[in-house]
This record gives structure tokens, sequence and C-alpha cells, in this order.
């Protein structure tokens, strides 16, 4: 296991491709980690759950998002001692934070989906017409 203190002295820097927090924020910002982590932001969901309310993601994707969002430390898997087994996930108090500022960008894109169509429409129609 690594000396945490060693990890105090390091600058960390996403644009360098040996940087460790380059991970991270793929895991965070890929499609299937934010939509996960937005999910997660109101409430600790069981598996299937969290399935149906990420729509269109696969049970292997999201069993591989949830893998590494808990190995960066961002979602909590509980499993529950009942019969039949019990799997909760929720987001650590890190995982709360990112959603946080994910859930911002989602709301400012929702928020802005004309600007987006009306600026698509005229790109395509630019280009003879997609």
């Amino acid at each position: 296991m690594a000396d945490t203190d060693s990890f105090d002295r390091l600058a960390f820097d996403v644009f360098s491709r040996e940087c460790p927090s380059r991970s991270t924020l793929e895991h965070v910002t890929g499609r299937w980690g934010g939509l996960t982590l937005g999910a997660l932001y109101e409430e600790s969901l069981r598996f299937n759950e969290l399935r149906r309310r990420v729509d269109g993601v696969s049970e292997k994707m999201l069993s591989q998002t949830l893998h590494a969002l808990e190995r960066d430390g961002l979602v909590l898997r509980e499993a529950q001692p009942v019969n039949p087994p019990r799997v909760d996930y929720e987001l650590t108090p890190f995982g709360r934070e990112v959603a946080e500022k994910l859930l911002g960008l989602i709301h400012c894109v929702e928020g802005r989906m004309d600007e987006v169509l009306a600026a698509r429409s005229r790109y395509d129609e630019a280009r003879g017409g997609r």
C-alpha cells in the first residue's frame, strides 16, 4: 500500500500523461460515470434501480463504472447481510462534491439545449444538410 504522506507532496496535473488524476477525470466525465454520479446524488440505489435510472447502460458497463468509481473513492458499495443479498450504492462525501459540480454542468446543458439544437441545425445547413 502506498504511503499517503508521499501523496501529499505530489503535484497533480491532469494535463500530464502520467498523472493519475487523468483516469479519475475519465471515470467521472465518461458517459456512464457522470450519469451514475448524478443518479446517486439524491439517494442510495440498488444496482437494478440504478440501471433503470441510467437509461441505456448495460449491466456490464454499469458494473465496470461502479467498480471504477468505488476504487476512486467516489462511490460506496454496501452489501447487506440479508437473504436474498442486497447491495446498495451511495456517494461518498467526495462523490457528493463531484456529483454536485456535474449536476451544475448537466443543468446548464439541459437549460441551453434550444441553443444547442439551433447551432446544430445551422452547422448542418452550412455543410449541405447532414
